[in-house]
């Protein structure tokens, strides 16, 4: 009874703390240079870092990798990413920040789409008290039959926008090596195959999209081979507090991670 509400009490943080909000608009950077727009969803804004810049549920942070980008090349942030960030509300809430003077646009977003948290809340829990491979099933059939239109409309909208812009889509890292450190989750070695290989089936078709849209897409799984949950360093936070810190990429993973790998393509 105690495990079950453990994993219970895991599944409604996490459930809490990834919630598929709109996102709110963001006032540009006044500093001089070329207009940069980031889209996105959490893994953009810099959920994982634990520092943010105001106290909005988008959590953008100063370490994230638009930021650290943006300072290191002088360009004008527009900084629209914004937590729980899905392609419904990249287009209805971010779009409207692009204009045919944008001459930079990162963007990632997909894995809300999925699913993704609800899958790991599922995974989390011990084999007896939830059903990981139905989860992924479910998240995988999503990323195959329906996702790819889903991006190719998006993808259109953003090259509408913004016709001359250097267009950059961001992938996921693997978040696990095969190892469960954290006492109050149950990811089996097996499972952690499987959301790997989700996480690499879902950046084939983010890379499919760019590619078909004349897009650059940033591939972050070599980057943070050996900087997963439970890697030493770590470059992606397993089960935190707060929960929503939770298998995101921390600062390293943006400075060290993120960083270097989208600045090579913004040029």
């Amino acid at each position: 009874m105690l495990v079950r509400r453990l994993a219970l009490s895991f599944a409604a943080l996490v459930a809490a703390a990834v919630p598929a909000l709109v996102a709110v608009g963001a006032a540009p950077a006044r500093a001089a240079g070329p207009s940069y727009v980031a889209l996105g969803d959490s893994y953009s804004s810099g959920v994982g870092t634990g520092t943010y810049i105001d106290s909005s549920s988008c959590k953008r942070s100063n370490y994230a990798y638009p930021k650290l980008v943006a300072n290191q090349k002088g360009y004008a942030l527009n900084f629209q990413a914004c937590s729980g960030a899905t392609i419904p509300t990249v287009t209805n809430s971010q779009l409207a920040a692009l204009t045919t003077a944008t001459r930079y646009v990162t963007i990632s977003v997909g894995g809300n789409d999925a699913g993704f948290a609800d899958v790991l809340t599922e995974c989390a829990t011990p084999f007896w008290a939830g059903d990981c491979d139905t989860a992924i099933d479910g998240a995988q059939a999503f990323i195959r039959d329906t996702l790819p239109g889903r991006l190719t409309t998006l993808y259109t909208s953003i090259r509408s926008r913004s016709p001359q812009a250097k267009v950059v889509v961001v992938g996921y890292p693997h978040v696990f090596m095969g190892e469960d450190c954290n006492a109050a989750t149950w990811f089996s070695p097996e499972e952690e195959a499987r959301l790997n290989t989700t996480a690499d089936q879902l950046n084939a078709k983010l890379s499919a999209a760019a590619s078909a849209r004349g897009f650059s897409f940033a591939n972050p799984t070599s980057r943070f081979t050996g900087h997963a949950v439970c890697d030493d360093p770590e470059w992606l936070n397993g089960l935190s507090n707060p929960i929503a810190e939770s298998y995101h990429p921390n600062k390293a993973g943006h400075s060290s991670g993120y960083l270097p790998l989208v600045s090579a393509l913004l040029n």
